[in-house]
């Protein structure tokens, strides 16, 4: 795929969102890795043209973080939990089945282009470890089976479901949703008692976090701003 009017025309409608358009440059890298698959020049030099940088700074940030590809991913980008937890609950053997199994490696696509493999230090969901992701979407308590099954099951084209969200897309659709875009699948999925584990004991015990200012200073300068455009 490439950059069209229409892609143009939806990263000028996400720069409106904010009230300084470089806020959108984030989600402006999701939706051009939307249209292409990857962070290529000319999604840089869209981006910047947007927001009002120049390439040199979007491409600082576009290879600062891990989630924007200067390379193609697999049509499903599968990431594993290689951190101290997950790995002692059995990531870095799930990470051993799979690169076995596909015959890659870290950020390595199988020559079918269907799957990549990427080492996650952590997803931030440590208490449903070892967890994989594929596309972003968690799958959590996973074991070697269960991995292989998931990984199988995407490559032969069947349907996969997130352990708290929606059916797996590919990697473009979720890049997309990333970017902002409704994808209508918000009200799937859901959450449990170990993920609420805390709440629950902060309302046991009475628990509150302390009351913020009426109005953030932020939120009187965004609107001072938007007033003032």
């Amino acid at each position: 795929m490439a950059l069209t009017e229409q892609t143009r025309a939806d990263a000028v409608e996400l720069a409106g969102r904010y009230p300084q358009s470089r806020s959108a440059l984030l989600p402006l890298l999701h939706l051009v890795q939307s249209a292409e698959g990857t962070v290529t020049p000319d999604g840089i030099a869209l981006c910047a043209d947007v927001v009002g940088l120049t390439t040199a700074e979007v491409a600082a940030v576009a290879t600062f973080y891990t989630m924007y590809k200067r390379h193609k991913v697999g049509r499903y980008h599968v990431g594993v939990c290689t951190n101290t937890l997950c790995a002692v609950l059995g990531g870095d053997a799930i990470w051993g089945a799979l690169s076995e199994r596909l015959g890659v490696g870290h950020d390595e696509v199988t020559s079918d282009g269907l799957i990549s493999l990427e080492r996650i230090e952590c997803q931030a969901a440590c208490t449903h470890g070892p967890v994989m992701t594929a596309n972003w979407e968690f799958l959590d308590d996973m074991d070697v089976p269960r991995a292989l099954e998931v990984v199988e099951k995407l490559q032969r084209g069947e349907e996969v479901y997130s352990t708290r969200g929606p059916r797996i897309g590919t990697f473009e659709e979720i890049e997309r949703t990333l970017a902002g875009f409704d994808d209508g699948l918000a009200q799937e999925g859901g959450t449990d008692d170990r993920m609420l584990a805390g709440l629950a004991v902060a309302q046991e015990r009475g628990m509150t976090a302390p009351e913020g200012p009426a109005e953030s200073p932020l939120v009187a300068l965004a609107q001072q701003q938007k007033s003032e455009a």
